[in-house]
């Protein structure tokens, strides 16, 4: 690895870890289009989908962790929620990562594209009204869809290397109703346990390059600590326009990618 390849991973880790904080997202709706433009631009080197899809997963797994524990500082974690959901998402996830192995990096860019395409228009849901502080633990769910969301979400997940929460955080506020710190923090947790299972398949079908995803890792840890702290002073309705912003530009750019061919 050359170092100017080593100093775009770490900052890119940063910019990608410093987002996942901020909105609750894992960081792969940013790090994976960086990853896959921004260092041919800088003359660095090229990364392929399916290394990329290893470096994401890697740094999502890092990203989660650091973020999940800033966001249950502030007690916006749904525990029960959380508990339901995340094992769901991890199996979906395991899945998706050892299956990445025999699918073609196209069909793994259509994915990821399909993801952003159906997170965007959840966005414009109504939110539901935050509860009280002491009662946000007991914001009610359905169990059978903390279920199935995750896991359908995680499947997808692990194909591509992505964390999931650009799309899980959308569907816990427009189809599940939670509120949408709640949703930021919650989401985190769930990540954090498919980030476990997805990074398992990837590592053990050989599509993790170690080197590369610890010098990723160490630009995230600052990043996701910065993001979450940032992100408890920003009003609700700026931290929905990040997301919205983000998920729009990165769906446009993958599907021209996936046609292009």
């Amino acid at each position: 690895m050359t170092l100017p390849l080593a100093l775009t991973l770490f900052g890119l880790g940063l910019i990608g870890a410093f987002v996942s904080g901020l909105v609750g997202v894992g960081g792969a709706i940013v790090l994976i289009p960086l990853l896959l433009y921004v260092p041919p631009l800088l003359s660095a080197g090229t990364l392929d989908i399916k290394m990329v899809a290893g470096l994401t997963m890697t740094q999502v797994l890092a990203a989660a962790a650091v973020g999940v524990w800033s966001h249950l500082r502030y007690a916006q974690v749904h525990r029960a929620l959380a508990w339901t959901g995340g094992p769901a998402m991890a199996a979906g996830a395991l899945v998706g990562a050892v299956g990445s192995h025999y699918v073609s990096g196209r069909a793994l860019l259509a994915v990821f594209g399909l993801m952003a395409t159906l997170a965007l228009p959840l966005m414009f849901v109504t939110p539901a009204a935050p509860a009280g502080e002491a009662d946000e633990a007991a914001v009610p769910f359905s169990r059978a869809a903390a279920i199935a969301y995750p896991g359908v979400i995680g499947l997808m997940s692990g194909l591509v290397g992505a964390g999931g929460a650009f799309l899980l955080v959308p569907v816990l506020i427009g189809l599940m109703g939670i509120p949408v710190r709640l949703s930021i923090g919650t989401s985190l947790a769930m990540v954090g346990m498919a980030a476990v299972a997805g990074f398992v398949g990837k590592a053990v079908t050989g599509q993790v390059p170690l080197w590369a995803a610890a010098i990723l890792v160490l630009g995230s840890l600052v990043g996701a600590l910065l993001g979450g702290r940032v992100s408890h002073r920003l009003p609700v309705a700026a931290l929905r326009f990040v997301l919205v912003a983000l998920i729009a530009v990165v769906m446009v750019r993958i599907w021209i990618d996936v046609f292009r061919g």
